[in-house]
């Protein structure tokens, strides 16, 4: 089964600062099947709600920062209902929860109370990775150790693991029953190491998108953090990438 293909807004962030609706409406333009939060252009749920289903947009997850899902994760729950988002994923952590393994471990345990109050309100509670949580910490790789409770899900992105010297489809293998979003990246081959469209680098995005429905995922995330070409014409070439390589 094809799966569906989101954006993650980050990579729009300037785009939607100027223009909240207009970006949106541009995303739905281009093919996309749905958004990936990372703020809500200050809208009402209920507005957003109403915006995305005249866009036909569907919302595959958001990434709502630590310090928010610690100090305030029952609106963040309310709202998110409203929405009709299942996904809540935590994005990044600061340098200070990074340092050692033991801020590892404390960063696991504090996410744990997270993920089971998430489920208990019909949530998916996921863990979103960079590249720091797969360098060794006290003789560990953090990155396990933060998906170890069985309510914290992977969103694995294949960028940062390729960054990482790892190959992102064995980590879609070794977590294959907990990985229902993949950031789907490309990196440039160029020896810059930078972001790129998809299909324009070296990362086998296809390899990715083969793995990712063997193992049940349910959404492919398009995401690209830095543009050279302008953000929405990088979203616009990563989808026609997907259309003549996958949609059709």
């Amino acid at each position: 089964m094809t799966l569906p293909i989101s954006i993650q807004l980050y990579s729009l962030r300037e785009e939607t600062a100027a223009d909240f609706k207009g970006t949106l409406e541009k995303v739905a333009s281009l093919g996309y099947d749905g958004v990936e939060f990372a703020g809500y252009g200050g809208m009402k749920a209920e507005e957003l709600r109403e915006l995305l289903h005249e866009l036909g947009l569907r919302v595959s997850g958001a990434h709502v920062p630590l310090a928010e899902l610690e100090s305030d994760l029952e609106n963040v729950l309310d709202y998110h209902k409203v929405l009709g988002n299942r996904h809540i994923i935590c994005p990044f952590l600061e340098e200070n929860d990074r340092s050692s393994r033991a801020a590892y471990e404390d960063v696991a345990a504090r996410l744990k109370p997270i993920a089971e109050a998430c489920s208990r309100a019909g949530f998916i509670f996921s863990y979103h990775n960079h590249d720091f949580e797969l360098q060794p910490q006290g003789g560990t790789v953090p990155l396990p150790l933060l998906l170890h409770h069985p309510q914290i899900h992977a969103e694995l992105d294949v960028y940062w693991l390729t960054r990482a010297g790892e190959n992102p489809v064995e980590w879609m293998e070794r977590f294959h029953d907990k990985t229902p979003l993949v950031h789907l990246k490309d990196m440039t081959n160029d020896g810059t190491e930078d972001f790129a469209e998809l299909g324009s680098g070296g990362i086998d995005v296809q390899a990715v998108i083969q793995k990712a429905e063997e193992i049940g995922t349910e959404w492919l995330v398009v995401e690209q953090d830095v543009s050279r070409i302008g953000a929405l014409n990088s979203a616009e070439k990563s989808m026609n990438y997907l259309k003549e390589t996958y949609l059709s």
